[in-house]
């Protein structure tokens, strides 16, 4: 697995009038099968009334075929869902789902037609897609004595470090999350700025 990956920054929608029926597409980061099927039944229930809620997901790095899935929806087979999922396998973005809803105008496509705006629906929503970097995050358990804190505390701003857990003791316990390619980077800092090579890290 890549560990460095565009991904959506955050819920993104457009629409489009094809042959009188209007086609809206939906967007949104999905890390996980379960995140993508959430979002889905989000958009299911507020567009209730629509002819169809076609998706697809992609929940794990780009172009990934792990956690897939995808669904026509009630639309002739194999002309939403799987064109749907295509796009979003070959479009370099990862942990996403797409979610078309189809409110019908009264004019057929037939399938070539659907297809195409399905899959262009896709397309067009990605084109101004705002997106961010995924970058693996490895977790850094570390002892300090509490006279140490404060400067730990201006340390990990300088790096990209947060505190997930804190425990005060006799000393200060806590468990840090950091982007995975900086993680030695910053042990052998930690190591040289703040600690002297006194304090250490927990297993």
């Amino acid at each position: 697995m890549d560990s460095k990956f565009k991904i959506p920054a955050q819920y993104h929608t457009v629409q489009q009038e094809i042959q009188k029926s209007r086609f809206i597409t939906h967007i949104e980061h999905t890390p996980t099968k379960e995140d993508a099927l959430a979002f889905i039944n989000c958009i299911r229930t507020e567009h209730s009334r629509a002819t169809h809620n076609c998706w697809a997901y992609v929940a794990g790095e780009p172009g990934s075929s792990r956690a897939i899935g995808m669904s026509d929806d009630g639309e002739p087979h194999g002309t939403a869902g799987p064109p749907m999922l295509q796009v979003l396998q070959h479009c370099g973005i990862g942990e996403i789902t797409a979610v078309v809803t189809r409110y019908y105008g009264g004019i057929k496509l037939g399938t070539g037609g659907l297809v195409r705006a399905y899959s262009g629906s896709v397309t067009l929503g990605l084109e101004t897609l705002p997106t961010a970097w995924y970058e693996e995050i490895s977790q850094i358990n570390i002892i300090i004595p509490y006279a140490e804190e404060a400067n730990l505390r201006k340390f990990l701003d300088q790096h990209n470090a947060t505190i997930e857990t804190l425990d005060y003791s006799d000393v200060v316990k806590l468990i840090l999350k950091l982007p995975s390619s900086k993680t030695k980077e910053f042990q052998a800092m930690f190591y040289e700025r703040i600690s002297n090579g006194t304090l250490k890290f927990e297993a």
